[in-house]
């Protein structure tokens, strides 16, 4: 589903009202007629589309997630796809006070890059790369981005779509490694999971070969991934709402 299919953003257009226009014929902006609604409600779309459509051209991504939803930020997805950032982070533990993060990869435009404590994780690096018109994650918005806004004081406050909320919507639940084979994902190396990361840089720390090199690999894999889950997880939505 691309922007241009969605009304649910209009004040007082909800589900319903949606999924009747879409039913009705108006399955995008422009196949929109004010004959399809009532009049107030007409002129309430008519409107938001005028506001709309320069601001998806000119690439606003934040004005579409104010618009929408948090529910629904999903939509976000098929628009800003290819300039999204996506992103996952590795500490030494849960407390966001008392724990480090020890790496943190970004993939974005089939580029993935990843920092590391001690030699590139500044907040400088941190700030630049997560300068997208889209955040994706997986449980990012209650582990990644406080730990990260906590760990280098800064405010991330782009629009982000949290993965695991719109997998729970389609029956993909657990953890990521849990999604993954549901989606069609194979690791390379499917027996690493967070606690050996943490005992991965521990080793690292007392020096042991090997061991920095495995945890970024991990790392990176976790990232890579989620296009995968994301592109399955919206397509599936997709099937589910669109008539």
């Amino acid at each position: 589903m691309r922007l241009e299919n969605s009304y649910i953003g209009v004040d007082g257009v909800g589900e319903t009202t949606e999924r009747k226009l879409w039913e009705r014929g108006a399955r995008t902006w422009a196949e929109f007629d004010p004959s399809l609604c009532g009049s107030t409600t007409a002129d309430r779309i008519e409107s938001f589309i005028e506001a709309a459509r320069p601001r998806l051209e000119s690439g606003d991504s934040a004005f579409f997630d104010r618009a929408l939803p948090s529910a629904e930020r999903w939509r976000l997805y098929e628009d800003f796809r290819e300039e999204a950032c996506f992103f996952d982070i590795e500490t030494t533990g849960l407390n966001q006070t008392h724990d480090t993060v020890t790496c943190v990869s970004f993939h974005r435009g089939g580029d993935t890059e990843t920092l590391v404590s001690g030699d590139d994780l500044t907040r400088e690096n941190v700030r630049h790369l997560l300068d997208a018109p889209l955040l994706v994650s997986f449980n990012g918005a209650r582990f990644d981005v406080p730990f990260l806004e906590e760990s280098f004081d800064v405010s991330i406050d782009a629009p982000h779509l949290d993965l695991m909320y719109p997998c729970r919507r389609v029956g993909l639940t657990g953890g990521l490694k849990a999604i993954e084979p549901e989606v069609g994902v194979e690791r390379d190396r499917p027996d690493i999971s967070g606690k050996d990361a943490v005992r991965l840089w521990r080793e690292h720390e007392r020096g042991v070969d090997g061991s920095l090199e495995t945890l970024v690999s991990y790392n990176r894999e976790d990232t890579v991934n989620l296009v995968t889950v994301a592109d399955s997880t919206v397509e599936r939505l997709d099937r589910e709402l669109l008539p």
